[in-house]
């Protein structure tokens, strides 16, 4: 994998698309944003999220790239304090055009304040913290032996990463865990082995899309490596139609093929996320 060097050249998106969301962030990068997802994008994968960390260039090459442009956001369905923690955002010169949208866009950080906003906690979110212990360890005897729920604030997600067929489990649990999030009106969220219990309306689309049109971005990027960026690529073509121009960055993975596929531009995962950021803030000079 190797780490970045400023001689890394600034890759060409495949896509005439992306070739143009590139060359409107390089024109006037003052009116760019670049959104990131976290897991998987900024930080590698691992079998505990808990000890997920920022590559360790990460935050050197954002803090050479955000004051050259209008914000860098990153857009995680992570609780945003604990996505600051454990990238490491916090009080870093250069940071201060940073904002961490958690929870999808129902809280967020600013690097000016450090102070985290947010509105009221959805009450389903309680009802199935409550029931989804008993549900797992009655769907024990099947697929879910090995899975274990991580705990959001926000919302609530099941792993199977460590069930002895973590993908079995996935698919196994699938259905029954919509019924239980919809008895509470909420929905599931599939992942890189996880599903995700949490509110409606919440995805990381209407975050990214949310923030582009309250700054007034006239580019956008966005990088992201799972599933769940899914909403996001597709703000960032929805943007595009209405002539914002964008840039879609799949941090590469085998795991999940549709973002490859969409992508203007794939790289060799979190480090290759760094090159290409450390890339942007050298052209940008």
């Amino acid at each position: 994998m190797g780490t970045h060097t400023d001689t890394d050249p600034l890759p060409t998106p495949v896509t005439p698309a992306g070739r143009d969301g590139l060359g409107a962030i390089l024109a006037d990068p003052g009116k760019a944003v670049i959104g990131l997802d976290f897991d998987g994008t900024l930080a590698p994968i691992v079998a505990d999220p808990e000890q997920a960390r920022a590559h360790p260039d990460a935050v050197p090459a954002l803090a050479r790239l955000a004051p050259k442009v209008a914000a860098v956001a990153v857009v995680t369905g992570r609780p945003a304090e604990v996505a600051v923690r454990h990238g490491g955002f916090a009080g870093v010169p250069g940071l201060e055009h940073l904002v961490v949208l958690g929870h999808y866009g129902a809280e967020r950080w600013d690097a000016v304040s450090g102070e985290v906003t947010a509105p009221p906690p959805h009450p389903g979110v309680a009802a199935v913290r409550a029931e989804l212990p008993g549900f797992l360890d009655r769907a024990g005897a099947g697929q879910a032996r090995g899975t274990w729920i991580e705990e959001k604030g926000r919302a609530l997600a099941v792993h199977t990463r460590r069930a002895s067929d973590p993908q079995a489990a996935f698919e196994a649990l699938r259905g029954p865990l919509g019924d239980l999030a919809a008895r509470h009106g909420l929905i599931v969220e599939p992942g890189r082995l996880v599903l995700e219990l949490r509110p409606p309306g919440m995805d990381k689309g209407v975050a990214l899309s949310e923030y582009v049109r309250e700054i007034s971005a006239e580019a956008v990027l966005y990088g992201g490596d799972d599933l769940g960026d899914l909403p996001a690529f597709g703000a960032v073509e929805k943007l595009r139609s209405d002539g914002v121009p964008g840039l879609l960055v799949c941090s590469g993975s085998d795991e999940v093929t549709e973002l490859r596929e969409r992508a203007d531009l794939v790289v060799d995962g979190p480090a290759g996320v760094v090159r290409l950021l450390s890339a942007l803030a050298v052209q940008l000079g």
